[in-house]
Parts: C-alpha cells; sequence; structure tokens
C-alpha cells in the first residue's frame, strides 16, 4: 500500500521535468540570435613630401649682404592622410629662412663659398605621429669682383669760356652693384651733375688749354674701376683792334700807313683787315667809291694782300673825310661802325 503513493509521486515529478525540457527547448528556439560584430582593417598611410630648391648653385661673396643672387625659392610639397592642413619646421645650416608655410626663401648672402643644406619637416601637429621631413643642399660660389666697362665722352671741342659737359657710360661688369660716379677734372669747376653719369664743367679763363674729366667706380672691392676724358679748349681769341685812323689824309700820307698796315697783315696770314670809310660833309658823287677802291687796289697790287681778306664798308658822314684801318685775328667779332 505505502509503495503506491510514492510512485505517483515519481511520475509526477518526471512529467514536470518533462514539461520543463520542452519550455526550455521552445524558449530557447524563439530567442533571437545575437549578430556577430564585423572587424575593418585600416590601413595607416604615412606623409610625403617632396622639397625643391631654385637654384642649387648660387654666386654671392662674403661681404655682399643682401644680394638678391644669394636667394633661394623654396617649395615643399607635402601630402597628409585625410587631407589634414600639414605644419612647417624649417631649418637651415647658414644663412636664414625668410617666412614660413610650404615656399619660403631662403637668403645665403653673406656666406663663406661651400655647400649648405636646408631641413624641412611636416605633421600635423599630434604627439606620436609620424613625422615627414626632406633636406636639400645648395652650392655658393664666389666669383671674383669684374671692372665694368667705362667710357666717359665730351664735345669734340668747345669755345672759350663754354661751359663743357661730359657723361660717362658704364656697361658690364660685377652684377649687383649700383654705380656711384665720383668725378674729378683736371681744370675748371664742376657746378652741375656731381654724383650722377653726367657733369658740366665751368671752363671760365681756360682758353687754349684742356680738360680732363675722371670718373671712378667703387663697390668692386679694391680694384680701380675708372675712366678719363679730355676735351680741348678753344685758345682765347683777341678782338679788333683798329690799327690807324687816318682824317682828310694826302695821298702820299695815306700810302705810308697803307704800306705799314699791309705789313701787319701779312705778320698773321689768317687775320682780316677791316676798311672803314667816312664821307666827308660836302664831298661830291662818287669819291667814297672811287676812295674805297684806291685803298683795295693798293693793298692787293702793292702790299700784295688776298682781297678775299679785305672787307670794306662804308659810314656815316663825317666833317671831314676819313679812314679807319682795323687788325681783325681769326675769329675776332668784326668791329662796329661808329
Amino acid at each position: 500500500m505505502l509503495k503506491s503513493p510514492y510512485r505517483l509521486i515519481a511520475l509526477f515529478l518526471l512529467l514536470v521535468l518533462a514539461g520543463l525540457a520542452a519550455f526550455s527547448q521552445e524558449a530557447s528556439a524563439k530567442k533571437p540570435k545575437k549578430k556577430k560584430a564585423k572587424t575593418e582593417m585600416v590601413v595607416y598611410t604615412p606623409p610625403t613630401l617632396q622639397l625643391i630648391a631654385t637654384p642649387t648653385i648660387v654666386t654671392a661673396c662674403a661681404g655682399e649682404a643682401g644680394s638678391s643672387a644669394a636667394r633661394v625659392q623654396l617649395d615643399a610639397k607635402a601630402n597628409l592622410p585625410s587631407g589634414a592642413t600639414p605644419r612647417y619646421k624649417w631649418s637651415a645650416s647658414g644663412g636664414h629662412i625668410v617666412g614660413d608655410g610650404p615656399t619660403p626663401t631662403w637668403d645665403l648672402s653673406g656666406l663663406q663659398p661651400g655647400y649648405y643644406k636646408t631641413l624641412v619637416e611636416v605633421d600635423r601637429g599630434y604627439p606620436d605621429e609620424c613625422v615627414a621631413f626632406s633636406s636639400v643642399m645648395v652650392l655658393v660660389k664666389c666669383q671674383p669682383p669684374i671692372c665694368p666697362s667705362i667710357i666717359v665722352s665730351g664735345p669734340d671741342r668747345v669755345r672759350v669760356n663754354q661751359s663743357v659737359t661730359f657723361s660717362a657710360s658704364v656697361t658690364g661688369g660685377s652684377p649687383n652693384v649700383t654705380p656711384v660716379y665720383n668725378w674729378t677734372v683736371s681744370a675748371g669747376r664742376i657746378v652741375a651733375g656731381e654724383g650722377t653719369n653726367t657733369i658740366t664743367v665751368d671752363t671760365a679763363g681756360l682758353g687754349g688749354q684742356s680738360i680732363r674729366a675722371t670718373v671712378s667706380i667703387p663697390g668692386y672691392d679694391a680694384l680701380n674701376c675708372s675712366a678719363s676724358g679730355m676735351v680741348p679748349i678753344q685758345p682765347e681769341t683777341a678782338g679788333c683792334r683798329k690799327f690807324d685812323v687816318c682824317e682828310n689824309c694826302r695821298f702820299n700820307d695815306e700810302k705810308a700807313r697803307l704800306d705799314n698796315y699791309g705789313i701787319e697783315l701779312q705778320s698773321d696770314p689768317t687775320a682780316t683787315a677791316y676798311v672803314i670809310v667816312y664821307p666827308g660833309r660836302g664831298g661830291k658823287p662818287g669819291d667814297v667809291q672811287k676812295h674805297t677802291t684806291r685803298i683795295f687796289d693798293y693793298l692787293v697790287n702793292s702790299r700784295g694782300i688776298d682781297g678775299r681778306r679785305i672787307v670794306t664798308r662804308v659810314g656815316p658822314i663825317r666833317g671831314e673825310p676819313a679812314v679807319e684801318l682795323w687788325f681783325c685775328p681769326q675769329g675776332a667779332k668784326a668791329p662796329s661802325i661808329e
């Protein structure tokens, strides 16, 4: 009798366990499954950098500070991941970098000849990140200074007391030297243009002399870069002088005076004779012409004077007839008729 209740209990427990197992399987079947997380592979792209220097050879000597020929244009082409903005850091073994960013200027003026290097580093400014760097070398050469070609020019000849102009033409020579003109003259006085390529010189009182103008151009180290030019000045010419005056002279007296006059003209074949005949009040028509012809013929035929050297003129009427004999050196201004 006792065994029957135990069997019922055991059977009940088996049914309960079987139900729980079936419910657990059904619940497990209805529960959604979790998706597996995907893992993506990221490939790191390091930054790239290319540095170009133009030119790679410069000519500049020590002491030529500020020479434009000693400047190098730098160009850094950087490529960073994700198109990030690069940050540039420049350094150089000589000279100095002017500016920042990708295209600064490298000033190598004043350096001794040799090779110099500049370095650029590029990053995004983040710590523990790769830095791209590149460098380039430039050769600095020194060419010894060369004097330019200097030509000083002026007129072929100037008249006495006329100012003279000298000009200097400068070509070639070492580059990057701005001409400075230092003038000196052997005579006269510089009245305009000092410090320029053209000067004006006063020649007062220098008739018959020559003026030498010399220009020197500094800036070529110890070289003496200079040139000269010379201009002759015509001699001072004496003015016409009244040789003799014969008033109402008899013919024989006049001939004696013309003899002396002819001798004076023969002493200077370049001189010109000016004969001025003044008619007298009360004279007859044609007297002046006869008198003038008589003097001209006597000088030519009796004294051998070239007729082309004799100039005859007629002056105003005077109380008595008169003749003025003038001696005029070459270039002298003709006498005026009183």
